[in-house]
């Protein structure tokens, strides 16, 4: 395991026992967990986008706040669902938080998840073309915002104002965040297709698929035919594999008052009201010794060079630093991984 972030939803809600009673609040404490994280050793800092939902929505003001906080730790999202994105507007975005944090940027982007809207995207103003799918669409905004931060022409210039008839690229360029997009992925079909553009893989604890084997083994699958077919599409650099666990070493009492419950937890298996089941990683929640050898085992895990773990945000910025130092603490040496400060 060469990096370990962690993966903030950010939630916020005015209830008993939340931290993060407002959006402020938890945009505020997603910078201070950043700087936190940084201080521990932590690799990456990357929040979840949601729309309609009391989470992080737009998550490029938040990014530039946290680069402008730290001087290390990468940036990244996980992921931004690009139905909702003009794919220009968003590479415009991207490639000026990427240079305010001195090519920090790890971008994870997919389809998204079901959410509350039930046309959201449309919403938005953005409708799939006749014969597509919502998911179609969300792979043709992937192309066209990667192919402009990499610096391709997307406009027709005007003659009069340039002195001559070229092909425009978006403005600025950031130099590399092209090879730092991610493709959230949830299937092992998925997982090929993303190989076969060139993109890293970001797998999270949720698969959209089923075959009846431990979610660990399936999502190691996953990423073995990743791997496999980035091979056979003849990249030259190597490519960047994550993977997403609840991990929660209980090392106190309010440690066990918090997940204590979830002690044993195993996988789930469910419908996401989509057409077949989807399987849930279970949470690796215990005695640290135990957290640190049942996660060594996970066999996705040992394959992925990134390991992201969920943090429950809404707890507050000084119970997810004592989260986070248990787990550099305990758990992730056993992983072979060591602080980069």
């Amino acid at each position: 395991m060469k990096r370990i972030g962690f993966l903030s939803f950010g939630h916020y809600q005015p209830v008993q026992g939340s931290a993060a009673r407002t959006a402020r609040e938890a945009l505020v404490q997603t910078v201070e967990l950043a700087v936190a994280a940084e201080e521990l050793g932590f690799d990456g800092a990357y929040v979840r986008v949601h729309h309609f939902a009391r989470q992080q929505a737009a998550p490029y003001p938040v990014l530039a706040a946290m680069a402008a906080r730290t001087s290390r730790i990468e940036l990244g999202t996980g992921v931004i669902d690009m139905r909702y994105e003009n794919p220009l507007y968003a590479a415009e975005e991207a490639a000026m938080t990427d240079l305010l944090s001195g090519g920090r940027l790890q971008l994870g982007v997919s389809r998204g998840s079901p959410e509350p809207a039930l046309h959201g995207p449309a919403t938005f103003g953005y409708v799939p073309a006749d014969g597509e799918t919502e998911a179609d669409m969300a792979r043709r905004h992937t192309d066209v915002f990667r192919r402009a931060i990499a610096g391709a022409g997307v406009a027709e210039s005007n003659p009069r104002m340039t002195g001559r008839s070229v092909t425009l690229p978006i403005l600025p360029q950031s130099p590399g965040l092209a090879d730092r997009i991610w493709w959230g992925s949830g299937t092992r079909e998925t997982a090929r297709w993303t190989a076969e553009q060139g993109m890293n893989l970001m797998s999270s604890t949720l698969l959209t698929e089923d075959t009846g084997i431990p979610f660990d083994e399936l999502q190691a699958e996953q990423i073995a035919l990743f791997r496999q077919v980035w091979k056979e599409s003849g990249w030259e650099r190597e490519p960047r594999v994550s993977v997403s666990r609840s991990v929660m070493p209980i090392v106190n009492d309010l440690d066990e008052a918090y997940f204590g419950r979830d002690r044993g937890s195993t996988d789930q298996v469910g419908s996401l009201g989509e057409p077949g089941l989807a399987r849930f990683g279970k949470t690796y929640a215990g005695d640290p010794d135990q957290v640190a050898e049942d996660l060594a085992k996970d066999a996705a895990v040992r394959e992925a060079d990134t390991l992201l773990v969920t943090i429950p945000n809404a707890l507050g910025v000084d119970y997810n630093a004592h989260l986070m130092s248990s787990i550099v603490e305990h758990v992730a040496p056993a992983l072979g991984w060591k602080p980069s400060v």
